[in-house]
């Protein structure tokens, strides 16, 4: 599995805690971590929540990435940032055991965390413990496990939901805010990063289109 990690800007600062972290969990079970930054509050890239989820959307529905770790200070507006594009379920997690029902109940591919609400002592087991519950074992396997007939059932019928509730992406980059967009796409790896794992040709012209 290929999985991007996004900071916005108020918590940029702690993106080599949550890299390093994330990393050293999920490598060992064969996935790999695309770190597309904020890396320093500093950066010349400042990236919102709102751009989280844009970028987020764009790096799924291009299949450059499988999963996406994102977050805020609360967790709340790039959750709801992410969920405002097709082709992503994101969910808020403060805890293993969020992780473990989204990843079990919703089989989502992307969640928010709270970088700064109730991030202190012992914060990097907390993420440790996250990312361990997401990824060491299959999701949409149902919790309680007799449960997972109508859980699945439910996944399939808000992904038919979705199709209808949203634009295709192309229109939705095509009308949004190009300033704000092109800001999403602008970190120092993204072009390595995204072009190297992109497996949908319409959203790659039209990303290069963005970035000439």
């Amino acid at each position: 599995m290929k999985i991007a990690l996004i900071n916005e800007n108020s918590q940029a600062a702690k993106n080599e805690l949550i890299y390093t972290t994330l990393k050293n969990v999920v490598e060992p079970l064969g996935h790999t971590v695309y770190n597309y930054g904020m890396y320093t509050a500093e950066d010349k890239t400042q990236l919102t929540y709102v751009q989280n989820g844009i970028l987020a959307a764009i790096l799924l529905n291009s299949g450059a990435v499988d999963y996406v770790v994102t977050g805020c200070g609360t967790g709340e507006g790039a959750m709801l940032a992410c969920n405002t594009f097709p082709g992503v379920i994101c969910g808020h997690v403060v805890d293993p055991s969020d992780a473990y029902m989204f990843a079990q109940i919703n089989d989502g591919n992307a969640i928010s965390l709270p970088f700064a609400k109730g991030f202190g002592w012992g914060a990097e087991l907390n993420l440790e413990y996250i990312f361990e519950k997401l990824f060491s074992c299959e999701s949409g396997q149902g919790y309680p496990k007799e449960r997972v007939i109508p859980e699945q059932r439910n996944k399939k019928i808000l992904d038919e939901v979705k199709k209808v509730a949203y634009h295709d992406l192309i229109t939705i980059l095509k009308n949004i805010d190009q300033d704000l967009l092109k800001g999403a796409i602008s970190g120092e790896k993204f072009s390595e990063y995204f072009f190297e794992n992109c497996k949908d040709e319409e959203i790659k012209e039209f990303m290069k289109g963005l970035l000439a």
